[in-house]
Parts: structure tokens; C-alpha cells; sequence
């Protein structure tokens, strides 16, 4: 059992080690990468977490009127929805913070 074990660590330390390497790629080395704006980025991923705030709701209309009985893609639209809201928020959290410790630092 011991020996498994030792085994799979190596295996799995040996695997990070290669994704270190291949995340460590220089930004030159890297194939024809378009300028991302951060704004962009910011943008598309609200207008993401609005559209499927916007489905959830619709599903649950229907289910609520009797316009379908797929209750549990309703539940589960409904569940993406507020986890994708929620990493949304901790997202914001951390940019807010990030930002007031600038803030903080001495000129």
C-alpha cells in the first residue's frame, strides 16, 4: 500500500512538473496571441452570467405556469446561474481588494 502511494506521488509530482514548465512559457514563445483587454474580458463574462441569469428565469417561469415540467433543468439552470453570480462577486472582492491595497502603498 505504502509503495502505491509513493508511486502515485511520483506520478502526480512529475505531472505538475510538466505543467509548470508548459505554464511557464515565455510570452514571445507564445503562437499568435491577440491583445486582451481586460475590459473585454470583464464584459463578455457579465454579459455571460446575465444571459443565464436571464434562461433560469425564463425555465422557472415556465415551470411556475405550467408551460413545461422540466423542473430539474429549471433547478439546475437556476443553480449555474447563482454559482456563476457568486464566483462573479468573489471575482469583485478580490479585484476591490487588490485595488484598495494599491491604494495603500507609499508613493
Amino acid at each position: 500500500m505504502a509503495i502505491q502511494a509513493i508511486n502515485t506521488q511520483s506520478v502526480l509530482l512529475d505531472t505538475m512538473t510538466q505543467l509548470r514548465g508548459d505554464a511557464a512559457v515565455a510570452p514571445a514563445q507564445r503562437s499568435s496571441e491577440q491583445d486582451v483587454n481586460f475590459t473585454q474580458v470583464m464584459q463578455a463574462a457579465l454579459n455571460t452570467i446575465d444571459a443565464q441569469q436571464h434562461h433560469a428565469g425564463q425555465l422557472q417561469t415556465a415551470v411556475e405556469t405550467g408551460q413545461s415540467d422540466d423542473l430539474v433543468g429549471a433547478m439546475v439552470a437556476s443553480q449555474k446561474a447563482g454559482l456563476s453570480f457568486s464566483a462573479l462577486v468573489q471575482v469583485r472582492n478580490r479585484l476591490v481588494s487588490g485595488f484598495d491595497e494599491i491604494m495603500r502603498m507609499p508613493v
